[in-house]
């Protein structure tokens, strides 16, 4: 079952909840804490199993016209599922019921790690296609991908 969350403590303990679980891809604490602490004023989706939240998504405006999947995340033993589709489904949807034009996100490029050339793929797929590298966005072992989709 996939719903928005409103309440800003229920936002934080979702999304710290599963990106603690999730090492492989949140492993850098300064940028997980950063997530975490900006989930309260962000529109958040989450994944159910039951009461249990397995998955969520976190979208922040960017601009007038943009909203940026900013952040998700997907319990490994519910990944593969369509869990991460479904939650991207309500947040495309969400995103253009309120009139945004593009929906952008940022990855780590491709080819660095195993992981994240899983997730570069799994944009791909859903529709994102590559915009911009940026070499030091963040540092230079993690060169940021940004994909883009109109909405």
């Amino acid at each position: 079952m996939i719903q928005q969350v409103y309440e800003k403590k229920e936002k934080q303990t979702i999304v710290r909840t599963i990106l603690e679980a999730l090492p492989e891809w949140f492993g850098i604490s300064s940028a997980r804490e950063e997530y975490i602490a900006e989930s309260p004023l962000q529109t958040i989706f989450a994944a159910f199993d039951g009461k249990k939240p397995v998955g969520f998504l976190c979208l922040k405006e960017t601009g007038k016209d943009t909203v940026e999947l900013l952040v998700m995340g997907v319990l490994k033993e519910y990944q593969r599922l369509g869990i991460g589709r479904a939650l991207f489904a309500e947040a495309k949807k969400w995103g253009a019921s309120r009139g945004y034009s593009f929906m952008q996100v940022k990855t780590v490029e491709m080819g660095r790690y195993q992981e994240y050339d899983a997730t570069n793929l799994f944009y791909r797929n859903l529709g994102f296609k590559e915009f911009e590298v940026f070499p030091d966005l963040w540092d230079e072992w993690n060169p940021c991908q940004v994909y883009v989709m109109s909405l």
